[in-house]
C-alpha cells in the first residue's frame, strides 16, 4: 500500500530534499530509516527526528499522512 509524508529537512539537509517538494511518496510500513535511504540522506547526518511533532527514530514506522522534520546535528560553541 501506498501514502505520503510530508518531509521537512532542515539547515545542511535541505539539498536532499527531492525536486517536487514536500511531499513524499511511501509504502505504509517503511521507517524513518528507509526514508533516509530512498533520499540518498546519510544516518550520521539525521541527529533529531520528529514526527508530527514527537521525537522518533530512525525505526519509527510510517503509516502516511505524517510531518517528518530531520534536522542534523548541530555545531556550536
Amino acid at each position: 500500500m501506498q501514502g505520503h509524508v510530508t518531509l521537512k529537512l532542515y539547515a545542511t539537509l535541505q539539498p536532499f530534499l527531492p525536486p517536487g517538494g514536500e511531499e513524499i511518496p511511501i509504502a505504509i510500513g517503511m521507517t524513518v530509516q528507509d526514508l533516509l535511504r530512498r533520499i540518498g540522506v546519510p544516518e550520521e547526518k539525521a541527529q533529531l527526528i520528529f514526527i508530527d511533532g514527537v521525537k522518533g527514530e530512525l525505526s519509527t514506522s510510517l503509516q502516511g499522512g505524517e510531518r517528518v522534520g530531520i534536522f542534523p546535528p548541530v555545531g556550536g560553541g
